[in-house]
């Protein structure tokens, strides 16, 4: 059960600041078990919704462009950015001129920065291969970790996080912008709580942009954003996990029959070591999930259709939906309202989880048994793609 936190600041503000967190995120390149969360104190502040103890983090890299969600984040008093670590000194300056962060938090390494705090716990937004020697470094000093999507590089270097993570008894997440949207979490309750559209027939997934050379991407972030061992991949990586985090969740964990893709590379010329554009096809007994991943998109676009015996709901951003529950009737529009203040972001959540006892709910977006589902998709996919074959599941991992 979640605590809700909407009386606690104006909700007309709370808007805006999650509209303008967002779009910046699209347009810009953008402990085990554990009891029921204590309450939190109200506050009558405006500007905070918080008033417990914060949670001390760590920053681990800073080349994940999407780091500027935390660095730029409303002061709510419920995180405290204790150290970052990055060895790229002119990056580390660049952020701190433009988030006002001191330089005296910054570190060349996770144990120069362990030798001088010890935090709660660590965010990853350094490249994805990186994420195992986070997980390697922090995990048997107890400090939980959240890693920006996907959880790893491939199926291999995830299992070998989440069985560090098992024995060291620490959270380890994965942070996707989409577990934020309302939309999302609308469309969960509509479709698994209240049965509006009949049971799941198929979903179907559209994330990317116009590519992260066409968008602006900066150049520390590009250097491994197309590199196919820092990455594990292009498109199919970058965008792919969103639609098998989300289906994932909405199937709660169910494991497929069979996993097809094609990946194509359209823009050699800019990328030519990964694919810029994939499309996912993965089949359950009665159910089928369409994911197309790219770079190659008019525009910037997460979406889902969620296609019921009865009627569907499309969600077509962080708020904006459409919902059919009787064809007779016709679709309606609808507009969902933001997440609860305290479950309203990842670091808002990772706080919870730390510092209240929030339990992390099997197959929840957040989870690793959700991710590590992922990274199997993502690692069926790619030899899909290799061999030209559909994968049978059962078989593939067997071996």
């Amino acid at each position: 059960m979640l605590i809700y936190y909407t009386d606690f600041i104006s909700m007309k503000k709370f808007r805006i600041l999650y509209a303008i967190t967002i779009s910046t995120l699209l347009l810009g390149c953008n402990k085990m078990d554990k009891s029921s969360p204590e309450p939190i104190k109200p506050t009558t502040q405006e500007d905070s919704y918080y008033s417990g103890k914060p949670l001390k983090v760590a920053v681990i890299g800073l080349t994940h462009t999407h780091v500027h969600w935390i660095l730029g984040r409303e002061k709510w008093g419920d995180i405290e950015i204790i150290g970052i670590v990055e060895p790229n000194r002119n990056l580390a300056e660049q952020y701190s001129r433009q988030h006002g962060y001191s330089m005296d938090l910054v570190y060349d390494s996770m144990e120069v920065l362990y030798k001088a705090v010890q935090p709660d716990a660590v965010t990853a937004f350094n490249d994805i291969y990186g994420h195992l020697e986070v997980v390697k470094f922090f995990a048997p000093k107890g400090v939980d970790i959240m890693v920006e999507k996907p959880l790893a590089v491939n199926w291999e270097h995830a299992q070998e996080m989440a069985a560090i993570a098992k024995e060291h008894q620490v959270q380890l997440l994965t942070n996707y912008e989409t577990s934020w949207y309302g939309s999302n979490t609308k469309a969960f309750e509509l479709v698994k709580q209240e049965s509006a559209i009949g049971p799941i027939q198929r979903m179907v997934f559209h994330h990317g942009h116009p590519g992260p050379i066409e968008i602006g991407c900066n150049p520390e972030f590009l250097e491994w954003l197309t590199d196919p061992i820092l990455n594990g991949g292009g498109a199919l990586t970058d965008f792919g996990c969103y639609g098998a985090n989300l289906s994932t969740w909405f199937l709660n964990g169910q494991v497929p029959k069979k996993v097809s893709a094609i990946t194509r590379n359209y823009k050699p010329k800019k990328y030519p070591k990964v694919d810029d554009d994939a499309t996912i096809v993965v089949d359950y007994e009665d159910k089928q999930i369409i994911i197309q991943a790219s770079w190659n998109w008019s525009h910037n676009r997460k979406d889902m259709e969620i296609y019921g015996t009865t009627g569907y709901v499309f969600c077509k951003d962080g708020t904006q939906m459409e919902v059919l529950e009787d064809e007779k009737e016709g679709p309606f529009s609808k507009e969902a309202e933001p997440l609860a203040m305290g479950v309203h972001d990842p670091f808002a959540y990772l706080n919870q989880v730390v510092n209240h006892n929030l339990q992390v709910e099997p197959y929840s977006v957040h989870s690793l048994e959700n991710n590590l589902l992922v990274m199997q998709i993502l690692e069926a996919a790619k030899q899909s793609a290799k061999t030209g074959k559909t994968i049978v599941w059962e078989a593939f991992f067997k071996s």
